[in-house]
């Protein structure tokens, strides 16, 4: 409950930012942070909203100042650093991660994904997965949730980038019902795997 506030008031202020219409449940957070340990570290969070994949992040025993949480929004940006003070917090566009040169080449172990991709065009898929994928070690995954029936990152992007990607698991308890994808160094398309 007590992220329904300020979820509300980011969405108010401007809904096409927020692309969601509740916050990420706790079984949701569980389910995409499932294959993450506290030896999976330093961690990049793209779109963090109000830190539900924060907390379980936390939950699963990584430390604070292992995190890098990337947040476009000013209102979500100010809670987040009020919650997480030592974690790395950027407030900028996550598809141009890139451009920014903010970690070492294979410095990052995985990346956990809140963006609302289906609502993001081709380009800026690309600038999001490119730029992760470029921090991320070669054995590093990149783990996206979505609403959507399929993978959200479309397979001719994946087939460019020489990624696959494996649906891990589907929640019911989450509003609406979300699937959770592992996206990796690979050339195939989605698998369709059931958890």
């Amino acid at each position: 409950m007590s992220d329904l506030l300020p979820f509300f008031r980011a969405w108010v202020t401007d809904p096409r930012k927020v692309s969601a219409i509740s916050p990420s449940s706790p079984a949701l957070a569980r389910l995409i942070t499932s294959e993450v340990t506290e030896t999976s570290s330093p961690v990049l969070e793209l779109g963090p909203g109000t830190g539900v994949f924060t907390r379980a992040l936390l939950d699963r025993g990584l430390r604070e100042d292992d995190l890098t949480l990337i947040e476009a929004g000013p209102y979500f940006s100010s809670l987040l650093a009020d919650r997480y003070p030592k974690a790395r917090i950027l407030q900028m566009d996550a598809a141009r991660l890139g451009r920014e040169n903010l970690f070492g080449r294979g410095e990052l172990s995985s990346a956990i994904s809140g963006l609302p991709l289906l609502s993001m065009s081709p380009r800026q898929i690309m600038g999001i997965l490119g730029g992760t994928f470029g921090y991320l070690r070669e054995e590093g995954a990149f783990y996206q949730f979505t609403y959507g029936p399929r993978c959200p990152v479309p397979s001719a992007i994946l087939a460019r980038l020489d990624l696959r990607a494996t649906r891990i698991g589907t929640t019911v308890r989450n509003m609406p019902p979300s699937s959770v994808y592992k996206i990796e160094r690979q050339n195939r398309g989605c698998d369709r795997q059931t958890a």
